[in-house]
């Protein structure tokens, strides 16, 4: 499955990953791409309230992960950016992550992939204006 989609502020990327949740059912990591400032907090601030999460989303660019409660199943959301590679990733509990059943969104999909399962979504969000996203979904 592959879809495209376009949206012209925060607001709009923010309500296009509330919708999305529902595709991702099933998915344990929805892995985002794109360049700085192109949306992917925002559609994991809507992603996450799809799945039921009401905590503050905000980017773990430092942390590398924050954990969001309040839904059925716990979202996790990685920041890709300052790690070097998969080796990495496991070595703060990749495996115990994916293990819990948690959702796994993940910004800065690229520097990780060898570590994704085989039901992966990838997100690709490319600006293609000022304020303009076109966000592609592919499962």
């Amino acid at each position: 499955m592959k879809e495209t989609y376009l949206t012209s502020s925060e607001r709009e990327t923010e309500s296009l990953g509330e919708r999305m949740a529902a595709r991702l059912a099933g998915i344990s990591v929805a892995a985002l791409y794109g360049e700085l400032g192109a949306g992917k907090t925002a559609l994991t601030r809507g992603i996450a309230r799809g799945l039921g999460c009401r905590d503050s989303v905000s980017s773990p660019t430092y942390t590398v992960v924050n954990e969001y409660r309040g839904g059925a199943r716990r979202v996790c959301h990685f920041d890709m950016y300052r790690l070097s590679g998969a080796d990495e990733l496991y070595d703060i509990g990749w495996e115990d992550y994916l293990a819990s059943g948690c959702r796994c969104v993940v910004e800065w999909g690229q520097i990780a992939e060898a570590a994704f399962p085989p039901d992966t979504a990838y997100i690709r969000i490319t600006k293609t204006g000022e304020n303009m996203r076109e966000i592609t979904l592919e499962c």
